[in-house]
């Protein structure tokens, strides 16, 4: 991982003060300047320690160079006044001058600058041998065992392809399945010694009970890991995917004060809050597919100065849309209304955006939330027209919908497709769309939604609804660039015009 860099200031320097572990480097500076010409500093800290006041003119380069929930401050420091506000813009933490030390050596790890997580490749599970029942794939979304696991645990299934633990590194381990409550199971972690397929130096085993929460491995060495999970008894045993991400401890998700939400069933969501200036909007960000995980257009949304919240999530291969249960929907509805509530915002305060994928879980919500505005780029709403498209006229470009079709509907035919639609027009035409503005940006030539752009403005039936639109000659990724440049022109029109804060 790349070091970490922290910035200090006050009256003495904790470098002679404090031990600093390996890739950690502190900065202590008297003066905060502006560091660049364009008023930016020179580089961006991972930590920021406040142990006196900033000066007024300290403010807005260190706003500039320290991201939200990086922020310590400690008792020296009187929260008053622009410090205040300061602390409310970055979620600043107390920390105690006698527990400083403790945190560097311990806590300072988990703020690597650059985040990792990734689900490994179901294609990789393997079936023991040893297993004489019935084996099922249900595409790239699970495979079922079904049979007699035996009396005592035995190996079920394993992962082809080792995961790689590093030494004063720690990784979580998340477990999407479900079973017969006939079955039992564990997960099963074995490190070996670099460069050796013999020599184990550490195994680890996790019970059901273990597995009702992020599982969190601090290797002591080095070293490749293999996984497999072990089951007893007779039933069904369902495989859903295994997520592997480099651990924030914690302190958060991807990145620091990153949330998780996870429902019943084991399905997980993700948001990441920046309060920004805490002027309105707020600006909410669904991300698009994505098969490394983590949170899409962070540098983006925070270039535009207000606060902003990133939505992310980790299912199927990339993502699945942000459909679910009516719990596991509820959690993003509840996400957004915690962080509008935090603010004091009204929903005509809120702006709701998305790139392909991300542009559905905008106007999906948007129903719910009914925002000052939607921005989408490559807009797609009929998700079983995407999955039929498939067939004919994207073969083999995105099978992940087929995927999303069979899961959200239990099947692949004319009649999944046409439900799949109208669960989002049903619910889309319902909405009130009065005071809602549109900016859409989309390909003429979409090979996934090709009738997104004239569909949603035939469904827009609400008095006062603006729709601005613009198209792109080609399919659906053969002109992101320019979708993106208008979409972020649009952002800038509508944060200048709307909320008074000017072009960024």
């Amino acid at each position: 991982m790349d070091e970490i860099h922290i910035l200090q200031l006050g009256n003495e320097d904790w470098n002679h003060q404090y031990t600093l572990p390996q890739g950690v480097s502190l900065d202590y500076v008297e003066d905060f300047g502006e560091g660049t010409e364009n008023g930016k500093p020179e580089k961006t800290y991972d930590l920021l320690f406040l142990d006196r006041a900033p000066r007024e003119e300290e403010f807005l380069p260190l706003h500039r160079a320290i991201r939200a929930h990086t922020l310590f401050v400690t008792e020296h420091v009187a929260i008053t006044g622009q410090t205040e506000w300061f602390c409310r813009c970055k979620q600043a933490q107390h920390i105690r001058s006698a527990d400083v030390q403790d945190f560097l050596l311990k806590e300072a790890k988990y703020y690597f600058p650059k985040p990792y997580g990734a689900k490994l490749n179901l294609k990789d599970v393997a079936i023991a041998q040893e297993f004489a029942g019935k084996v099922k794939w249900n595409g790239n979304y699970e495979v079922i065992l079904e049979g007699e696991f035996g009396e005592e645990f035995r190996q079920a299934a394993f992962w082809r392809y080792n995961i790689f633990l590093e030494q004063g590194k720690a990784q979580d381990l998340w477990l999407e399945y479900s079973k017969d409550p006939t079955v039992s199971i564990f997960l099963e972690v074995t490190q070996f010694a670099r460069g050796s397929i013999s020599e184990v130096i550490a195994h680890w085993e996790f019970d059901e009970t273990d597995l009702q929460q992020v599982i969190r491995l601090e290797s002591t060495g080095t070293g490749s890991a293999f996984l497999s999970v072990s089951a007893k008894g007779n039933g069904k045993l369902s495989i859903v995917a295994l997520h592997t991400r480099n651990s924030r401890g914690s302190h958060g998700y991807f990145l620091p004060g990153g949330e998780r939400y996870v429902s019943h069933h084991r399905e997980e969501a993700f948001c990441y809050f920046d309060p920004g200036d805490l002027k309105p909007p707020l600006c909410v960000y669904f991300s698009g597919y994505k098969t490394l995980q983590g949170f899409e257009g962070y540098h983006m949304m925070r270039e535009m100065g207000c606060p902003f919240l990133l939505i992310a999530e980790p299912r199927l291969e990339g993502g699945g849309f942000y459909m679910g249960s009516i719990e596991y929907e509820y959690m993003y509805i509840k996400m957004i209304q915690k962080h509008m509530k935090e603010l004091g915002f009204r929903s005509d305060q809120v702006i709701f955006s998305g790139l392909s994928m991300g542009t559905y879980g905008a106007l999906y919500y948007g129903c719910d939330i009914r925002p000052h505005a939607i921005l989408l780029g490559k807009p797609l709403a009929s998700i079983g027209n995407v999955t039929a498209n498939e067939k004919y006229s994207r073969p083999g470009g995105f099978p992940t919908s087929l995927d999303v079709l069979r899961y959200q509907c239990g099947a692949l035919d004319k009649g999944a497709v046409k439900a799949l639609n109208v669960r989002f027009w049903r619910k889309f035409k319902a909405a009130d769309w009065g005071n809602t503005k549109f900016a859409i940006s989309y390909m003429i030539e979409d090979d996934y939604d090709s009738d997104a752009y004239q569909m949603l403005i035939s469904h827009i039936q609400s008095e006062g609804a603006q729709v601005y639109g613009k198209g792109l000659h080609g399919r659906h990724n053969d002109n992101t660039g320019g979708i993106v440049n208008w979409f972020l022109d649009q952002y800038a029109t509508i944060l200048a015009e709307d909320f008074g804060r000017g072009k960024k």
